[in-house]
């Protein structure tokens, strides 16, 4: 499966650290609600199980299951960009890291606001690497995927299979509560307030450019 190469070169220079910006404030953003206690969105309580049944960190356990996933765009024939291995590679390592610089706060609303400033910032991060061009999360390119395979409108698609992965986390031990409930009604239009101000432009009708429309119309992890 190769990586796509990149269609235009069009600000380069502000896409890359872009993607690099929003990779990383996502990754932290995700170690901020799993130290909140509050529930975490669906594929980070999958993780989260995961970590408590298999061991590993649940940072790793978002690296694994991204490259899983990736490798289920082989039969459907999506192609992934330098965004897409980058999410790969960064955004697990990066809530680790948040994970192991960061305590759980001890009352409930420091919790409560560590909770609502996670899922504001994983907007942020979400308009970020959408935004810069750089290709669509694995989450994201399984999403549109079966979207394009199925005929099925993306928000089934997107609904069925998160639904999947948040009743597998929880029966493997992960977290849901009041923030799966809140990151699931505030992501998609958190992502849409911020994507304006976060797109690189480039020309009109590219590859990249459909796929940031699309994706933003139904955002969740990368």
């Amino acid at each position: 499966m190769a990586v796509r190469v990149l269609g235009d070169t069009h600000a380069l220079g502000r896409r890359l650290p872009q993607l690099a910006v929003g990779l990383v404030l996502y990754g932290a953003s995700m170690g901020l609600m799993l130290r909140s206690g509050l529930g975490l969105d669906p594929w980070d309580v999958l993780h989260q199980g995961l970590q408590r049944s298999i061991g590993l960190s649940v940072g790793a356990w978002v690296t694994i299951m991204g490259a899983l996933v990736l490798l289920l765009w082989i039969p459907m024939r999506q192609r992934p960009g330098v965004g897409t291995v980058a999410n790969v590679a960064v955004i697990g390592a990066a809530m680790d890291l948040t994970l192991r610089l960061l305590d759980a706060p001890g009352g409930l609303p420091a919790r409560i606001a560590l909770m609502v400033g996670a899922v504001l910032l994983n907007g942020l991060a979400t308009g970020l690497y959408i935004g810069a061009r750089l290709g669509p999360g694995p989450r994201d390119g399984l999403m549109t995927g079966l979207h394009r395979r199925t005929g099925r409108s993306l928000r089934l698609v997107r609904t069925g299979i998160e639904v999947t992965v948040l009743v597998a986390g929880i029966l493997l031990g992960g977290t849901a509560g009041v923030g799966t409930v809140l990151y699931a009604l505030a992501i998609g239009p958190l992502a849409q307030l911020f994507l304006p101000w976060c797109t690189v432009p480039g020309p009109v009708g590219t590859q990249a450019e459909t796929t940031a429309e699309t994706t933003a119309q139904t955002p969740r992890k990368g």
